[in-house]
């Protein structure tokens, strides 16, 4: 196995633009290809997930185009459902990708099989293929019933006029369903059942359904109206910078001690994870935001105070968390993250296990981990990574305060951010 190993640093500092939010991008893209009209998109991201929704994308028919080297790509629109009817396509472990690209997939009229990785075909998406059946969808299981890889065929729509969703094991459900309702020509009411998880991505499913058109009318966060109405090109549309891949750097101008300034997103950003800044706060962080940006550094307090956290709205920059965790006086308690356990690994066991070579007590439940730093974190740990971008991230911050470490599996960041190290070598002091 690869692997990169990160000598002790004494601190970090620097300035740095965020690759685009992986959210946005591949959202952008969906509806890019369901609009009528050209939508030009700046600032891209450029990663594993985002290259398999491209071409999932060209081979239903969408015509696309990359502007050189650059970021930025022009969408031909389809104006509706997909042209092509019949395809294969593999989507990695590219959750976003997958779920979206199901519902639209089931409600476009084809025949097509859509697979990934072995860990994709662990994740579960049945909630999703009940929602869909409700429509009218003919959706089948080519291997574990409520897993991947799916087969999904022509179908006749159906005339009920809501249709019920569970919204406690992923918001993806709700929003590939948000998405594709257009496609049905009609009104359709989406109500879910129990608690919905990672609101703020729901937040940013419909402000970029807004930007093609679609005005959704929310009750709360248990019915959802989306009106009879098509998706029109907005014209032009640039892609935030990643507020998840933000977390890591903002941890690290504390950790450091800083300042690291992060660029691409600021107050105004429509990604929930900027709020990760708010739960630096109550640690003990120093904050200062722009427009466009964010900067942290540690507080003039010079330690960081332990969190007992409600992590729903963050669940993937809670990650981050649990690494600033090991910088903190006390017991850090990180709660309602049960969605860790249908990551790209199950990230409460994983992250519970490398947390303990580098000397933490750490306690793992169904939905929240409890960290108590060590006295003096073990050097030289060597961490897996378990083919997951962020369990590799977490852990590179650690080489920032004197804690030399192993990364096994480096590249596996290629997912969301293909610069990460480079960017970390940049900021590493």
């Amino acid at each position: 196995m690869e692997f990169l190993d990160l000598s002790a640093a004494k601190g970090a500092r620097g300035t740095l633009r965020l690759p685009g939010s992986k959210s946005i991008s591949n959202r952008v893209l969906l509806l890019s290809a369901l609009a009528s009209g050209t939508t030009e998109v700046k600032a891209l991201l450029d990663s594993d997930d985002t290259r398999v929704m491209l071409e999932a994308l060209r081979l239903l028919g969408v015509n696309w185009q990359r502007h050189g080297n650059t970021d930025d790509y022009r969408v031909e629109g389809g104006s509706g459902a997909f042209s092509v009817k019949q395809a294969e396509l593999f989507l990695g472990n590219a959750g976003t990708a997958f779920r979206s690209l199901t519902a639209a997939c089931a409600l476009s009229g084809g025949d097509y099989v859509l697979k990934g990785v072995p860990r994709m075909h662990e994740r579960p998406i049945g909630d999703l293929v009940d929602a869909l059946r409700q429509l009218g969808a003919r959706v089948d299981y080519l291997e574990n019933a409520g897993f991947p890889p799916l087969h999904i065929q022509p179908f006749t729509p159906g005339e009920a006029p809501s249709v019920c969703v569970k919204g406690h094991v992923s918001s993806q459900y709700l929003t590939g369903l948000l998405l594709s309702a257009p496609l049905l020509g009609r009104e359709v009411v989406v109500e879910v059942e129990g608690e919905l998880i990672s609101k703020p991505y729901i937040e940013i499913t419909l402000n970029l359904m807004q930007r093609f058109g679609v005005r959704v009318k929310r009750e709360g966060w248990n019915r959802f109206i989306v009106p009879m109405a098509a998706y029109q090109s907005p014209g032009n549309l640039e892609v935030e910078g990643d507020a998840s891949s933000a977390s890591y750097f903002l941890a690290a101008g504390v950790i450091g001690h800083g300042p690291v300034r992060v660029e691409g997103v600021g107050r105004h950003a429509i990604q929930g994870d900027v709020r990760f800044a708010e739960a630096l706060a109550r640690m003990g962080a120093e904050l200062s935001f722009g427009p466009h940006w964010i900067e942290a550094r540690l507080g003039c307090a010079d330690k960081l105070h332990a969190l007992d956290m409600d992590c729903n709205h963050i669940p993937d920059a809670a990650m981050t968390l649990a690494i600033l965790a090991l910088y903190a006086e006390g017991t850090t308690t990180l709660k309602n993250i049960a969605s860790w356990r249908v990551k790209e690994t199950d990230r409460i066991a994983a992250m519970a296990t490398e947390l303990r070579k580098l000397g933490a007590e750490v306690e793992e439940g169904a939905d929240f981990i409890r960290i108590t730093p060590p006295a003096k974190l073990t050097p030289n740990a060597e961490i897996d990574t378990y083919d997951d971008h962020r369990m590799a991230m977490c852990f590179s911050l650690v080489s920032l305060a004197g804690t030399p470490v192993r990364i096994n599996d480096p590249k596996c960041v290629n997912k969301t951010f293909p610069g990460y190290w480079a960017a970390l070598a940049g900021i590493s002091q």
